[in-house]
């Protein structure tokens, strides 16, 4: 607790007032749920009164009380964070625990797999030819459309204007078969 460091009237005066109530913090501590932990907690408070830079202190009783409070409410929202986190790590791997796994079923597989093969039937078949071409290259590839210009020999209005097709094309093809 309190070292053999000269102590201000202020701490002077709240050290006398912590010595005296001691016991009763500590059972004001463990009636709050500090249990076990409450010789601890109780240490806690004298540091962070000793660390305040407070002056005379009117009631150093109900303020040593405060702080003790202060104290076990960040103890209480510390512990909820980590049983809230602790849920969300459980709940993150629990499907993987179980056996289950994250990734999508055969059927899913199939499915994305006709339907990739759908687009790109639809892209292989825009006029003209290279409308497919460029829009792999700007959306698959990553290439930028004056690069894309420069390598097909177009302006830069053309290759805009053959992916403002191929994306036309696709919000069609995605309208029929969001409707089957």
């Amino acid at each position: 607790m309190p070292d053999n460091a000269p102590l201000g009237p202020a701490v002077a005066g709240l050290e006398a007032a912590f010595l005296e109530h001691r016991e009763r913090l500590l059972r004001f501590l463990r009636a709050r749920g500090a249990g076990e932990a409450a010789e601890d907690l109780l240490q806690e408070v004298w540091l962070k009164i000793a660390a305040a830079r407070t002056g005379p202190v009117a009631a150093p009783l109900p303020y040593i009380y405060a702080v003790a409070n202060c104290l076990m409410i960040d103890r209480h929202r510390s512990r909820r964070q980590e049983e809230l986190r602790e849920r969300e790590w459980t709940a993150t791997i629990a499907d993987t625990a179980t056996g289950q796994s994250d990734a999508p079923g055969a059927d899913r597989m199939l499915a994305a797999r006709q339907m990739a093969a759908l687009v790109a039937a639809l892209l292989d078949g825009l006029e003209p030819p290279r409308v497919g071409q460029i829009f792999r290259r700007h959306r698959v590839d990553g290439i930028g459309q004056r690069q894309i210009a420069q390598e097909f020999g177009v302006s830069l209005s053309t290759v805009e204007a053959d992916l403002r097709k191929a994306y036309a094309a696709l919000a069609q093809f995605r309208e029929r078969h969001d409707e089957a």
